[in-house]
């Protein structure tokens, strides 16, 4: 039989893939992996399309079995990987023989690892994704020990080295090490006119931390100024995509991450285009510095 059983689950283990973008207008969100890069070389290293399933971890990892010989790569947050208890390559393809166990230990720097393995993890797509979503509770349940993980035939793409492309995955898992600073580029818009002139011109002087309070839904920011409001009121909810940065009551700008909710009542000061910014921002830890700079033409 073909799959993996989960021995250790870890902090926040969950299936995930490129979400399930387009059903924002039935109310689903986007969901799928945080670190789009990682998750995307960690499939190409075992011959994957881009879409197939992966596991992501959080901070501490997962402990697997193989119970057919199977080959997987581990990307995202370095961290020691070990096979039947032998040290194995983190960023490569490593062949599992039926029986080991993989054991993905805690992230060295960043926050979440991934796991992929050659075929993909079969589980039930839900809405065409497999992803995991935390919101609404779409896709297959958090991981638990226990847990068998279908793995679906593997493609006709060998598993290949890093092709070059393992530095991108150790930048991305960068963000998150001591001492470091999260970059955010905001292009401004749609809602900065709800801003004072003075509150959008200290975004760009000021720094903040990343919150303890964040995760898959938003990066919630603190230890910074407060936005202030140039009007009062509430606006009617209104449709918010991946990246985007409201603020709440507080002022503390919070980013919209894969498990966001399709609609929101505050203010949305500006965009953070998709790509490495946004994965660097699934790396970053609670503590690390965040600043925003301008994107593009505001």
């Amino acid at each position: 039989m073909s799959g993996l059983l989960v021995l250790r689950a870890g902090a926040l283990t969950t299936v995930q893939d490129r979400g399930r973008p387009g059903w924002a207008h039935l109310g689903v969100p986007r969901s799928g992996a945080l670190d789009a890069g990682a998750h995307a070389l960690a499939n190409r290293l075992v011959g994957n399309p881009v879409d197939a399933a992966t596991l992501e971890t959080t901070l501490d990892g997962v402990a697997l079995r193989a119970l057919a010989p199977v080959t997987v790569a581990v990307t995202g947050a370095p961290c020691a990987v070990r096979a039947s208890g032998r040290p194995v390559a983190w960023g490569e393809p490593v062949w599992l023989p039926g029986g080991a166990e993989l054991e993905v230990g805690r992230a060295e720097s960043g926050l979440r690892s991934y796991v992929a393995v050659r075929g993909g993890f079969g589980v039930p797509a839900v809405l065409g994704s497999r992803a995991t979503d935390l919101l609404s509770g779409l896709g297959p349940p958090v991981l638990a020990a226990g847990t068998l993980l279908p793995v679906g035939p593997p493609g006709r793409d060998p598993a290949r080295g890093a092709d070059g492309a393992g530095a991108g995955a150790a930048g991305s898992a960068g963000a998150g090490a001591a001492g470091s600073e999260l970059v955010l580029p905001l292009r401004l818009g749609p809602r900065a006119d709800w801003f004072t002139a003075e509150s959008i011109a200290g975004l760009w002087r000021s720094g903040y931390r990343v919150s303890a309070l964040s995760n898959r839904i938003g990066l919630r920011t603190e230890a910074g100024p407060p936005l202030r409001r140039a009007r009062g009121g509430e606006l009617p909810s209104e449709g918010m995509v991946l990246g985007a940065v409201q603020v709440p009551p507080d002022g503390l700008p919070v980013v919209f991450l894969a498990d966001h909710p399709v609609t929101g009542g505050y203010p949305v000061i500006g965009v953070i285009p998709e790509g490495p910014p946004l994965d660097a921002a699934a790396q970053a830890r609670p503590g690390t510095g965040v600043r925003f700079v301008r994107a593009g033409r505001n």
